[in-house]
């Protein structure tokens, strides 16, 4: 009995160990199996006994287990051998692929540090280009200054020195060589002052010397007639002064016709006046920089207003320095046009009409210089290659302000001719249509040159249609147009409001329309789902600088509306809605009422194509495979709907 109440406590102490010998570390068995040795005499058999029975009752297990999973391994096993050979040649493609994308992308490498490179150098390019721009003005004028001083012109080059002093010097001041031409004028000007002085101590002194023996050789010659002819003129001249009569006189005889060949003549005069002045307007026009006039101090503002009558209360409680919004050709062309008009007078003055004549006669003579020569100068200037659109913008300003001063001459004409400007017959001056005909070139020009711009930016995208994933930021040639526009914009400011607004609503849709024929391009055969998002984040960049007006008076967001049809398409691809949109297609509400079917299936064939060739194992995922069929129902519904609508057409 004893010996058999030992058996069985020894049972549940031998499952116990066997239990800790399972579950324990390997490290830890040798205690465990110690104490089976401890124990009772025949222990050890039992517990014998008892692993063998363990492990037997194991071995049924795994047999178990081993005939209930012996079927899937031979599935498994089957369908590796299927894909042995498909395996062989994805890695064979791998490999190939993996050696063209190395080759091909140190040549990307290379270009991308060229690109770089450029990129700096062309930037340096652009800031040495600005500075000389700057200093190509004074350094020419200085240059001319030497040229008038070497010809001995010393009246033109003391005014050559004032307007270096009042208008080139301040604006390159802080460059040495402006130091070193400034130090240097006041010893050109007391050179200027002796040689001047010297000239005419010697001129005075030679006439002193020589006027007797030439009046006596003069007189002695075959000139004495001469002399006696041009003082008999002279006196004549001077009779008539004194004794002229009215004109409605002409001493009882008939002077209709001379007075037309004098008419007839005045109009020569004034052709040649024109042709003068064209030349005058071209100079002008070359000599600007189309930048607003800087000034300084009070001095220089005044040097401006009495030049032209500009009236501006908020720039006069701005603080020195400031600048005139219009260029430097705006005062100088509204002097011009008055000594045109004196010119034009001093003929017509011959004529002896009445006031009123004379006041019609300068009148018509000055429209013909601002609506034909004026015009035709600004018109040849607007068109020029090499102007740009800061220099447009500027040309645009500048006429706004020449149309305002118009007035002015209106009545400095009356203030020579005493006539007043509400008298019935008086003519009044053309320059609100000349100038708003300027204006007019120089805003389409502005649209052309901006659009030619933006297809500059656009024709340096890179994107690459088959990428599996965004870059996660938009183009980098977009955000260079971005920053273009909105510096661009920031000059319109100065333009009138919807002159500034049309030129940018013209940029957005010019842009949106780019982009789409980017995506429609016949030569571009594949897009991948990546290359999709890509294109997506530069449009939602496009929509963010139209969405922060850039130009103020749109209202709402009408300038967005830029980008509707590319936000619709792409909405519809990237959310793969196509089933609210072939059902809503035609309807007034419908979500993508902007995306046309013929775009749309050019787009998803494109996609399609990419597809079916990124996706090797497609046939062994299912939802690569109902993806794909999904694609080919679309596309057939999209084929029929642009079917239909051919046949209805």
């Amino acid at each position: 009995m004893a010996e058999g109440g030992e058996g069985l406590g020894t049972v549940p102490e031998h499952e116990r160990i066997l239990q800790e010998i399972e579950s324990t570390d390997t490290a830890c068995v040798g205690p465990t199996l110690r104490s089976v040795y401890d124990d009772q005499p025949n222990a050890h058999k039992k517990f014998m006994e008892k692993l063998d029975a363990c492990i037997r009752n194991h071995d049924k297990e795994i047999e178990k287990m081993c005939n209930f999973h012996h079927q899937g391994f031979v599935d498994a096993i089957t369908e590796l051998l299927k894909v042995r050979a498909d395996a062989e040649k994805l890695k064979v493609q791998v490999t190939d692929t993996n050696r063209r994308f190395q080759d091909a992308g140190k040549e990307v490498i290379v270009q991308t540090e060229d690109i770089i490179r450029c990129r700096i150098q062309q930037r340096n390019i652009t800031t040495v280009v600005e500075k000389l721009q700057l200093c190509l003005p004074v350094l020419e004028m200085y240059s001319k200054l030497k040229e008038q001083m070497s010809a001995k012109r010393y009246y033109s080059a003391l005014k050559t020195m004032e307007q270096l002093e009042n208008v080139y010097f301040p604006r390159v001041s802080q460059y040495r060589f402006c130091q070193l031409m400034v130090e240097n004028l006041p010893k050109l000007r007391e050179d200027i002052k002796e040689i001047s002085m010297s000239d005419l101590k010697d001129f005075l002194e030679s006439i002193r010397k020589h006027s007797d023996k030439i009046g006596e050789t003069a007189m002695k010659q075959g000139d004495e007639e001469a002399f006696e002819n041009y003082y008999r003129k002279q006196r004549k001249k001077q009779a008539r002064l004194v004794l002229q009569p009215q004109s409605n006189m002409g001493y009882g005889f008939p002077v209709n016709r001379l007075f037309d060949l004098l008419f007839e003549i005045r109009d020569q005069y004034n052709e040649t006046l024109l042709k003068k002045w064209a030349g005058v307007f071209r100079d002008i026009f070359e000599e600007d920089n189309y930048s607003p006039i800087p000034i300084v101090n009070e001095e220089e503002y005044k040097i401006v207003i009495s030049k032209f009558p500009f009236q501006d209360p908020d720039l006069e409680k701005q603080s020195f320095p400031k600048k005139f919004p219009m260029s430097q050709s705006v005062p100088h062309i509204y002097i011009q046009v008055k000594e045109f008009i004196y010119a034009s007078l001093k003929f017509s003055e011959s004529l002896h009409r009445s006031s009123t004549e004379i006041d019609d006669m300068l009148r018509k003579s000055t429209n013909l210089l601002l609506t034909r020569t004026l015009c035709s100068c600004l018109l040849n200037l607007i068109r020029k290659p090499h102007i740009g659109l800061t220099e447009l913008v500027q040309i645009i300003i500048n006429t706004t302000h020449l149309e305002q001063a118009c007035k002015y001459l209106e009545d400095f004409i009356t203030n020579i001719t005493n006539i007043s400007q509400e008298t019935v017959h008086t003519t009044r001056l053309y320059g609100l249509s000349t100038f708003k005909d300027a204006r007019h070139a120089a805003e389409g020009e502005i649209y052309t040159k901006l659009n030619q711009k933006i297809d500059e930016f656009v024709q340096l995208a890179d994107y690459d249609w088959t990428m599996s994933e965004p870059d996660g930021r938009a183009s980098g040639y977009l955000m260079d147009l971005i920053n273009f526009l909105r510096s661009i914009f920031q000059v319109f400011t100065h333009l009138p409001g919807k002159v500034a607004q049309t030129a940018c609503m013209s940029a957005c849709q010019h842009l949106s329309t780019s982009l789409m024929q980017m995506l429609l391009d016949s030569e571009l055969k594949q897009i991948s789902m990546g290359a999709v998002q890509q294109f997506n984040l530069d449009v939602i960049q496009c929509e963010l600088f139209a969405s922060s007006e850039p130009v103020p008076g749109f209202q709402g967001d009408t300038l967005q509306l830029a980008f509707i049809d590319l936000r619709q398409l792409l909405d519809l691809f990237m959310v793969w809605d196509w089933s609210t949109y072939l059902a809503d297609y035609g309807q007034p509400a419908s979500k993508y009422l902007r995306v046309n079917p013929n775009t749309a299936l050019t787009l998803l064939e494109k996609m399609k194509d990419t597809s079916k060739k990124n996706n090797i194992f497609a046939q062994f995922r299912k939802n690569d495979r109902d993806k794909q069929k999904l694609i080919e129902t679309v596309v057939k519904q999209l084929r029929s709907l642009v079917n239909g609508m051919s046949q209805h057409t």
